[in-house]
């Protein structure tokens, strides 16, 4: 299979199911951008991390490639008339959004309660995590007004919310790990 198509050459690509969009498209913002959060998080998993935050992230890298197909799916051509799923996308389940619940509440338990905002940094490892929690609100956003357009299942933006929030507690988890200074924001008088 070569990499190449040279289909694109005009500015336009193929949404599951066939149908040629813009390269600007929201919908390609919205899947290129959960993309972008998923190189970000690979990023984060090659630093010296533990085995079961490796293990989430490979979990989490493995959802965002089922969200990134169903931001990619036409709607118009993902079910047959029947109603039935013509393409047989994966998707995103309620269990994925408590898995990572469950994996924040367990980080939390561990962590000293944050009473200030925290300025991002203090170690590499950290910011890499504050870097993804950004892409991953900006994806949330383009997926927001993609869904506004044309809706998909709500899990995906319910995903996106409990990811941006898991990377801000594994940001606090590494930090502490790391004994790195949480810097908290202390709003200057005026």
């Amino acid at each position: 299979m070569k990499i190449y198509t040279r289909t694109g050459d005009k500015g336009t690509t193929a949404l599951f199911g066939g149908t040629r969009v813009p390269k600007h498209h929201i919908r390609i913002e919205s899947y290129g951008t959960v993309d972008e959060l998923n190189s970000h998080i690979g990023l984060i998993r090659d630093q010296e991390i533990d085995k079961e935050t490796m293990n989430m992230l490979i979990e989490i890298q493995d959802r965002l490639f089922t969200l990134g197909a169903i931001l990619a799916t036409d709607p118009e051509k993902e079910k047959l008339k029947n109603g039935k799923d013509r393409l047989n996308i994966p998707k995103i389940s309620e269990e994925d959004i408590e898995n990572l619940e469950k994996a924040m509440d367990r980080m939390n338990e561990e962590l000293p309660e944050m009473t200030h905002f925290i300025l991002p940094g203090g170690h590499q490892s950290v910011s890499f995590c504050h870097i993804a929690r950004c892409v991953c609100r900006r994806a949330e956003r383009l997926s927001s007004a993609l869904y506004d357009i044309e809706p998909f299942d709500e899990r995906v933006l319910k995903y996106l919310n409990r990811l941006s929030d898991f990377l801000f507690v594994l940001a606090r988890k590494l930090s502490k790990q790391l004994q790195a200074e949480e810097i908290q924001w202390i709003p200057k008088k005026s």
